[in-house]
């Protein structure tokens, strides 16, 4: 299972890479879904996994004291210095590179290969996506109870009771209020992203808005 997650992993990111290079300056500077971060912290940030390693990583999160999310926030800026054209190239030339961040494993990239894709994407009003079926892949996993998906791509609870079920392909997974949509739309609901729950149907849904709610 890791070696096709591996491989499924740098095809998105050679995928990403195109989509990339297909945008004009001022979208690289336009806002994405993921709070305070552009087109371009985005872009840092499918490379930074790669290029920072786990010992800079290690001394960077010193720094913030153990703080994940601001280190992760402060590499990704750094990073964002780079031109466009050279974080297009880091991708490219780090797309078969094998990653797997503590707790996560290669699940991780791979979710992300997924998900930030969308989170440029979706407030562009672009369709850019991964294939359906690595959607069923990733909400299998973040569905699963052995292992527990990563409490940064789903913090325990917020799927608990709830069935969701794609329209617009073969998947449905958990017991409880139904949920209806994309599978797209239902891999980013479960992942915090609230903009999606517009395009999800079913009494399910307003349970799951409720949870993603700032408390």
């Amino acid at each position: 299972m890791s070696t096709d997650i591996y491989r499924l992993t740098g095809r998105n990111r050679l995928m990403i890479a195109d989509f990339l290079e297909g945008l004009d300056d001022r979208t690289w500077a336009a806002p994405t879904l993921c709070e305070g971060w552009t087109v371009r912290h985005l872009a840092a940030h499918f490379v930074q996994p790669m290029v920072i390693g786990f010992g800079r990583f290690l001394l960077a999160a010193l720094r913030h004291r153990g703080d994940t999310d601001r280190t992760v926030d402060h590499l990704t800026r750094r990073l964002a210095r780079h031109s466009p054209a050279d974080l297009i190239a880091l991708l490219r030339q780090h797309a078969p590179d094998e990653v797997n961040p503590p707790r996560v494993g290669p699940m991780g990239p791979f979710a992300e290969t997924c998900v930030h894709l969308r989170d440029i994407a979706r407030p562009l009003g672009l369709s850019a996506d991964v294939p359906a079926g690595h959607w069923r892949i990733l909400l299998g996993y973040l569905r699963s109870a052995d292992p527990r998906p990563a409490p940064a791509l789903v913090p325990p609870g917020r799927l608990d009771g709830l069935r969701l079920a794609a329209t617009d392909t073969d998947w449905a997974a958990g017991e409880g209020a139904l949920i209806t949509g994309p599978i797209e739309a239902l891999g980013m609901a479960a992942t915090g992203r609230a903009a999606a729950l517009s395009d999800l149907t079913g009494p399910g849904a307003a349970v799951l808005s409720a949870r993603l709610r700032p408390h």
